[in-house]
């Protein structure tokens, strides 16, 4: 192979330093050449250790996925399962914790009637199932009247997003006893948020309901996404890969680690959260990702959120392409909010140690859990992070074969792009063979790659406000 640009440019300008020494030049242009030759090789060099600790750096959230997977594939142990059952039976029946169900909907007219039908069989006369009905225009308060649930409403057009309607929810079943309109009903125990798009799973309630009550921490459950039904289409096979990464994120990631014994990112649908610490945290924002916001609120007081994956929660991409990139949108600036500006001030509480001090004795967070979900932060979305290995092997190879750098920032790229492989390999093998097929799964590069103007739009458009994504075709 050849020596590189950087030796050739030394070689030549040690040339031209001969020749000026030889008198074949002015005084004057004798100390430019070797300057520049002297910059050139100290800028080879800052390059390859650039290049160097950018493939260090992938190395983290690169193993910390890769262990989330191989936890996750892992046989499950009889304590782990038995853990994150949370079964009503027996003597926990005996039991049951008054819930309250709370639906924040925004113009879901044409999806809320299956929701509520898929709750309502799953609660007792004891329980609540309330809708907020958020500067809606349609018929989402009325369709909701009709499917037995009880409908607020709320209208404020200068606060949009789903953490004020949450917010709204949770100040009512709060006051309305003295609202006068309670007498007869208790304060719930557990409060559990479904979207208005999506669908409970049977036994889900009791399972989200019974676990909280007992372990005195939120938890999540498995929130799945369908693909769109046009698989033979190109945006099928874009839905296909968008579902295997939503499985990857919500299902693998969080499995592995409770596995582990380690906490989850509560994920916006399928939360159950213990009513007392509700009182201690901020729902109302419009952040991008209030529902990752909140698990870190309770991980500071001590409650980290578990993982339920008995409970099932579904929903569906939208069908519209511009529905689809809405959320995509919505998602991926979220993400990369919070990976920039939310890790740094949470991993700052976990050094200064400025978290609220917990609820409860038995339920201390420890400091490997809020560790945990610091490194769980640190991935990002997967087709990020494909774009993140790809560019710094890119780097590397042009170091090597341009530069005549070093091959240490090669082979450490070069062990990023293996980590990455071996992850969404397994995770593909275990998890994802009914939902991709292997052809598709090798576009995934060429899929991440199409997102490039969704992230660079972060840095000059960002999208700060909630909106939200239209699931229909028209």
């Amino acid at each position: 192979m050849a020596r590189g640009v950087a030796g050739g440019i030394v070689g030549y300008f040690s040339a031209g330093l001969g020749a000026a020494s030889d008198g074949h030049s002015p005084d004057l242009l004798k100390p430019v050449p070797q300057k520049i030759a002297t910059f050139v090789a100290m800028f080879v060099v800052m390059f390859s250790w650039g290049v160097f600790v950018l493939s260090a750096l992938m190395l983290v959230p690169l193993t910390v996925l890769l262990a989330q997977v191989v936890a996750a594939c892992l046989p499950q142990s009889r304590k782990t399962s038995m853990k994150g059952t949370g079964r009503a039976d027996g003597q926990q029946a005996l039991h049951r914790p008054g819930i309250a169900v709370l639906v924040p909907a925004h113009n879901e007219a044409s999806g809320i009637r299956a929701t509520l039908d898929s709750i309502r069989p799953q609660l007792i006369d004891s329980d609540r199932l309330l809708v907020v009905a958020d500067n809606c225009s349609d018929a989402t308060a009325v369709i909701a009247l009709d499917a037995g649930a009880e409908v607020i409403e709320r209208t404020d057009p200068s606060c949009l997003g789903k953490g004020y309607a949450l917010d709204y929810g949770v100040r009512y079943l709060a006051n309305i006893q003295s609202q006068g309109k309670g007498h007869d009903i208790d304060l719930p125990d557990v409060l559990i948020i479904i979207d208005a798009d999506c669908e409970a799973g049977t036994g889900t309630i009791a399972r989200l309901a019974s676990l909280c009550a007992t372990q005195g921490r939120p938890v999540q459950a498995l929130y799945l996404m369908g693909a769109a039904q046009d698989s033979g289409s190109r945006a099928g096979a874009s839905s296909a890969i968008s579902e295997f990464a939503w499985i990857l994120k919500n299902q693998v990631r969080p499995l592995g680690f409770n596995r582990l014994g380690l906490p989850c990112q509560l994920m916006g649908s399928g939360m159950a959260l213990p009513w007392p610490a509700l009182q201690r945290v901020t729902l109302a924002s419009d952040d991008l990702v209030e529902d990752a916001q909140l698990g870190l609120d309770f991980a500071r007081m001590g409650l980290a959120p578990l993982f339920c994956p008995q409970a099932l929660i579904r929903s569906r991409f939208p069908n519209s392409p511009d529905g689809r990139q809405s959320q995509r949108r919505r998602w991926e600036h979220g993400s990369l909010s919070l990976l920039m500006f939310g890790i740094p001030r949470f991993i700052a509480d976990i050094i200064s140690q400025t978290g609220r001090r917990p609820l409860d004795g038995p339920n201390d967070a420890s400091s490997l859990c809020l560790l945990a979900l610091a490194l769980d932060l640190c991935v990002p979305p997967i087709a990020l992070l494909t774009v993140m290995v790809a560019a710094v092997f890119a780097l590397a190879i042009t170091q090597v074969y341009w530069l005549a750098g070093s091959m240490l920032p090669l082979l450490a790229a070069g062990f990023a792009a293996l980590l990455l492989s071996l992850a969404v390999g397994l995770a593909w093998l275990r998890f994802g063979r009914d939902v991709v097929s292997l052809g598709r799964l090798l576009l995934s590069p060429a899929y991440a790659l199409a997102k490039l103007p969704l992230y660079g739009s972060f840095f000059w458009r960002r999208q700060l406000a909630w909106i939200r994504t239209n699931r229909d075709e028209k």
